[in-house]
């Protein structure tokens, strides 16, 4: 995506149509719904581009963090991590998980085994030619991420990274109970 196809933002305090219904009924300052729209916006400009990245490999962005999750799990001497634990490391929803665990075990990356201690459950591990893959594309793959980022100066994605970490932990304190789940890689 280049420069001139972002959609630009408004300036802080312009008046749109908009802002101006919501300041007919009384709201006058906007900003948290603006850093949420800047935030979709950001995170639907990163799944479009990624997933037409990975379009060749037909490996989608989820399917690579849990190939990343199983290697980082793995490098840890956790051999064998539950549906469950990635569910909730990814953030996602267990039928989601288990989508992506299907399709990542029919290409031949994982492997799943029945725990012997409860025959409900399930291990899951990357086989041979999924830790090849992950091993293999990872650096090409961060090294992608980070040319996202080139209209950016290192410290410009400092700073972000900053705020938006501070962001994330001021969000948490609104969280419910459970939170919004663990970071991811």
């Amino acid at each position: 995506m280049t420069k001139s196809t972002i959609a630009p933002t408004t300036a802080p305090h312009a008046e749109t149509p908009f802002r101006e219904l919501l300041r007919d009924m009384g709201v006058v300052e906007t900003h948290g719904l603006e850093l949420l729209r800047l935030v979709r916006m950001v995170a639907n400009a990163y799944d479009a581009i990624l997933a037409e990245r990975m379009r060749a490999t037909q490996l989608s962005a989820p399917r690579w963090r849990l190939l990343l999750r199983l290697l980082l799990e793995e490098r840890r001497g956790n051999t064998a991590v539950s549906p469950t634990q990635l569910s909730k490391t990814q953030n996602v929803s267990k039928n989601t998980i288990s989508a992506h665990l299907r399709s990542l075990e029919e290409m031949g990356l994982i492997a799943r085994e029945v725990d012997p201690d409860d025959l409900r459950q399930f291990h899951i591990r990357l086989t041979q030619a999924g830790r090849e893959l992950i091993e293999s594309s990872t650096p090409a793959y961060m090294t992608f991420l980070n040319t996202l980022t080139e209209g950016l100066s290192p410290e410009e994605v400092e700073v972000l990274q900053g705020l938006l970490q501070r962001l994330y932990l001021s969000l948490q304190e609104h969280a419910p109970a459970q939170g919004a789940g663990p970071d991811r890689p």
